[in-house]
């Protein structure tokens, strides 16, 4: 029987949700026998978590199309693993192009490029960019929205690729959660952000919401990490609103579901596009509602006043209605928990998830 084995191609520097979605695809696929190995730029912040799991780590420079040291390494990696089942995962299509030139030259028909996007961006209509999607076995959205902007850019014309390969696949978390996540501690109500401290997140209008819900006690947790210099401005503005004492400031945590269960609610206003948030689903995996955009996949998997509140970005005066309405009324925030449970559980879980993605890593090949 052959051994199968699993790449997967990361690009980024920091942790965000494109690692935390290869970590936990890395994470099975080694709980079910398979080699699997990660190709880094060599970033500490990315290996740790990797390593710690148990996964391979490859260094290469991954600088963007057509990068001869990146397609080198990985042909190194496939000549030792002639007799072997392969599957390439890559996390956007520049580092698919050096996969399937790999391919190409190894002249291993056999092996599996999958390809998922995880923004909402037209498709590139180009001829470089259209054979890179003629060529994958796969290429996975992360949201309908996501998949209905990629194709947009052939709206009246044939596809560069057949539709067949295309797969909408919402995101997950390697959890299994019988229940929702107890509430930890005593105290005001806590509303919490994760995630990247970064401009378009909405932090700047969180903040501004927060000067209006003064004398409610409600307290907020800003969990992640950013340049200093923008966090030195979010954390200056919060002392103009006057609310940089209801405000409690905590690193990034690779694992945020102990701060979670400290807190009530989630908020997530983000004014990109998000094409379908780790956070967001975070939330509901512990039984939170939350307050977040509707400008991007969200109401894919939040029904406003189900389990959540969807609001327009960058509106303080809507987001603070929402929020308040959470933090003044337990019942509420209970019941819209308990749904938010009970959605992840049957549309988002992880078993679905990993159900529908590992046919997309089976050799069909001749």
């Amino acid at each position: 029987m052959r051994k199968k084995t699993l790449i997967h191609i990361l690009s980024g520097n920091r942790w965000g949700g494109v690692e935390r979605y290869a970590l936990d695809i890395c994470r099975h696929f080694i709980s079910e026998g398979w080699e699997v190995a990660v190709v880094t730029r060599d970033a500490k912040a990315v290996d740790t978590l990797f390593e710690k799991e148990g996964v391979k780590l490859l260094h290469a420079p991954i600088a963007g199309m057509f990068d001869p040291a990146t397609v080198n390494l990985l042909l190194r990696t496939l000549r030792n693993s002639e007799e072997d089942s392969v599957t390439i995962h890559t996390h956007g299509f520049r580092n698919a192009f050096n996969a399937l030139l790999a391919r190409k030259i190894s002249g291993r028909k056999d092996i599996r490029i999958v390809m998922t996007r995880h923004k909402v961006k037209k498709g590139i209509d180009s001829w470089l960019f259209r054979r890179i999607y003629r060529n994958l076995d796969a290429i996975i959205c992360v949201s309908q929205l996501a998949a209905d902007r990629f194709i947009s850019t052939w709206r009246g014309k044939s596809l560069p690729f057949p539709i067949e390969r295309l797969h909408i696949l919402h995101n997950s978390l390697n959890l299994h959660p019988a229940t929702p996540l107890p509430r930890q501690g005593k105290g005001p109500v806590c509303a919490m952000f994760h995630g990247q401290l970064i401009p378009g997140k909405g932090l700047e209008t969180l903040i501004d919401a927060m000067s209006l819900l003064k004398g409610t006690r409600l307290r907020l947790k800003i969990v992640g990490s950013g340049t200093p210099d923008y966090v030195d401005r979010l954390r200056r503005r919060a002392i103009t609103r006057g609310v940089m004492e209801s405000i409690d400031w905590h690193k990034y945590s690779d694992e945020p579901l102990n701060l979670i269960s400290e807190s009530d609610f989630g908020v997530l206003p983000s004014q990109v596009e998000e094409a379908c948030g780790m956070a967001n689903i975070e939330y509901m995996a512990c039984g939170r509602p939350q307050v977040c955009s509707a400008n991007g996949a969200q109401p894919e998997y939040i029904t406003d006043g189900r389990e959540g509140f969807l609001v327009t970005p960058g509106n303080p005066a809507r987001l603070a209605e929402a929020m308040r309405k959470l933090a003044s009324d337990t019942a509420t925030r209970i019941r819209m928990g308990e749904r938010a449970f009970s959605a992840f559980r049957n549309n988002l879980s992880w078993d679905s998830f990993i159900a529908a993605l590992t046919p997309l890593y089976q050799p069909v090949r001749d």
